[in-house]
């Protein structure tokens, strides 16, 4: 502002203002899990470095323990998890030590050992183990000396004894209701995601997750896909898996975990038809060439047997009915990554740069034309639409004085999926 009243130089260094036209990353997915520990009434990060070297913190088992194979399967396309804990609020394992520091039944498996120092004999060596992992290790004179770890909590007025082993017991995992799934839903709603898996295979449960994407999709404006086992939703959101899973003690609808990653992985650009499966589920694949035809003309997301590999046969979502809005290039999942990126996109450089911050005149609307332009280059540079012309967008003041309204017209490329070839032969 020039309204100093002092003589002098006033001189401000500010940066230049720079649009968020990049493409937003992807692999960042979302899911509900029953789990026998961890966190327990809120959603948390988990990203696929910290499930490599901290799985046995966060969820109670090593990442490759047979346990956390659907996670395995889940991390082979995804960077980023946010993790709700559906079952969290059982008992918590406890002994006359410690109390394990989340509840369920994970918790059964630790054990306290108490241990006469080597070099000083008026103080223990406490250890806590996870089955037969020693997870903490320290040296005291008393309990009210021992710190909390990742594992446990201690009793700081237990009288420390020496003991071979104490191992705590009383852990529970609280049954999963309808009321656990919508207050993950309820939490969930204001993260950033590009999709959601979810592994169940009853219709209430499928539908409530249904109505809540198209929901959010619709009527906020906020793009993702939902992944669920068997549920046919008729939606351009919903990507509705054939396939189940034979494993023992595993859901059928398992298979959800590895398309959860796929999909959210798969870049903007890119089609996940005829990805080989390289998950470590065994996928039941048993379809004739009329049930696969029938499974593509029903919006089924199938993976199929291609000589010794399981691949994916069309990057597909459920949708089937068509307008004259809505036509068939939306049941493509490529166009829903394409068109989800924009969304998303578009709504961030406009919270961020643009929201309350830049005047709706003509200089402002230009300005916003400009980054959006910007945007989709890139998105042509990427090979993820084509034939792009600034004319393509427009920007025009709306009917109240803060709004305003963007047209904007684009072509999806999609993969290779179909060769017709004639060979002429002399």
């Amino acid at each position: 502002m020039q309204n100093k009243e002092l003589p002098g130089a006033y001189i401000n260094f500010v940066s230049a203002a720079s649009a968020s036209s990049a493409l937003s990353d992807r692999g960042i997915a979302t899911m509900p899990l029953e789990l026998d520990w961890g966190k327990e009434g809120e959603v948390f990060e988990v990203t696929s470095e910290a499930f490599k070297k901290d799985g046995l913190k966060i969820f109670g088992y090593a990442f490759d323990s047979p346990k956390m194979k659907g996670l395995s399967d889940l991390f082979l396309g995804a960077r980023t998890l946010y993790v709700y804990r559906l079952n969290g609020g059982g008992e918590k394992a406890a002994n006359a030590f410690a109390t394990a520091r989340y509840g369920g039944t994970r918790g059964n498996d630790l054990k306290t050992v108490i241990q006469a120092n080597a070099d000083d004999a008026t103080r223990f060596d406490v250890v806590t183990y996870l089955g037969t992992v020693k997870v903490d290790e320290q040296t005291v004179k008393n309990a009210g000396e021992l710190v909390e770890n990742d594992y446990v909590t201690f009793n700081a007025d237990a009288e420390l004894a020496v003991t071979a082993s104490t191992p705590l017991s009383g852990g529970t995992n609280k049954t999963v209701d309808g009321t656990a799934h919508q207050a993950y839903l309820d939490k969930i709603e204001s993260y950033t995601y590009n999709t959601m898996g979810v592994v169940v295979t009853d219709d209430t449960t499928k539908k409530l997750y249904a109505a809540f994407n198209k929901r959010l999709r619709d009527e906020m404006g906020i793009k993702f896909q939902l992944v669920l086992y068997n549920l046919a939703a008729d939606y351009m959101g919903v990507i509705n898996v054939k396939n189940k899973v034979t494993d023992a003690d595993w859901p059928a609808a398992s298979l959800v975990y590895w398309v959860t990653g796929a999909e959210c992985g798969c870049a903007v650009n890119k089609s996940c038809q005829n990805k080989k499966y390289d998950g470590t589920f065994d996928v039941d694949t048993e379809y004739t060439q009329g049930q696969l035809k029938q499974a593509v003309k029903s919006g089924e997301f199938v993976l199929h047997k291609v000589n010794a590999d399981v691949r994916v046969l069309e990057d597909i979502n459920s949708m089937v009915t068509t307008t004259d809005d809505c036509g068939d290039v939306f049941k493509d999942n490529q166009t829903i990554r394409v068109i989800d990126q924009i969304g998303n996109d578009i709504a961030v450089l406009f919270a961020t740069k643009y929201l309350g911050t830049i005047p709706n005149d003509a200089a402002g609307r230009v300005s916003l034309w400009s980054d959006i332009v910007a945007h989709h280059r890139e998105l042509e540079r990427v090979r993820a639409i084509e034939g792009f012309s600034d004319s393509d967008v427009t920007v025009e003041p709306g009917d109240s004085k803060k709004s305003v309204v963007v047209t904007d017209l684009v072509t999806v490329v999609s993969a290779m999926g179909k060769l017709y070839m004639t060979v002429t032969v002399s």
